[in-house]
């Protein structure tokens, strides 16, 4: 049994074909252990898809567990959001396709952790400046973020539902 506490998070499901949003949906709810039905809106950014985004509640891991249900569909963009809780980091999961899917570790404010032994490594593997760059570029997700980006700002001011993880 896990000591782990509650914590909370965010579902961002950035496009996905219509025809999967019932499965997206299904992997939402068996993920939380409740039926879950989205507001799904139009994807400017991506004519013909559609968009949703669900708020959570449930214990520290819940976000991994969400992100590894959704990387199902490929053609589904989405980010996975969760908020550090008592002796847990944060994290983000962030999925596009022909990526795949990157995570990181984040900080109370948001912010990309990117931890000591993780730079030791990238420092002792990258000599050259333009390397090292690069290599950091992955660690923080910059190809995620140039790839959802479009697809973020497309749903601003979206409407969120609020889910609670059952049992």
């Amino acid at each position: 049994m896990s000591t782990r506490g509650n914590t909370r998070g965010v579902v961002y499901v950035h496009s996905s074909p219509s025809a999967v949003c019932p499965h997206v949906e299904w992997a939402i709810s068996g993920t939380l252990g409740g039926r879950v039905e989205l507001r799904w809106t139009a994807q400017p950014a991506a004519p013909g898809q559609l968009r949703a985004e669900c708020g959570w509640r449930g214990p520290a891991g819940t976000g991994g567990k969400l992100a590894s249900a959704l990387k199902a569909w490929p053609m589904v963009r989405f980010e996975v959001a969760e908020e550090p809780s008592q002796g847990v980091d944060g994290e983000r999961f962030c999925y596009a396709p022909g990526l795949g899917l990157w995570h990181g570790r984040t900080s109370a404010n948001g912010d990309i952790v990117v931890g000591e032994d993780q730079l030791r490594t990238l420092v002792a593997k990258c000599r050259a400046g333009e390397q090292l760059a690069h290599k950091l570029d992955e660690l923080l997700g910059a190809n995620w973020d140039e790839a959802l980006e479009p697809f973020r700002h497309a749903g601003d001011g979206a409407p969120v539902t609020w889910l609670h993880q059952v049992g």
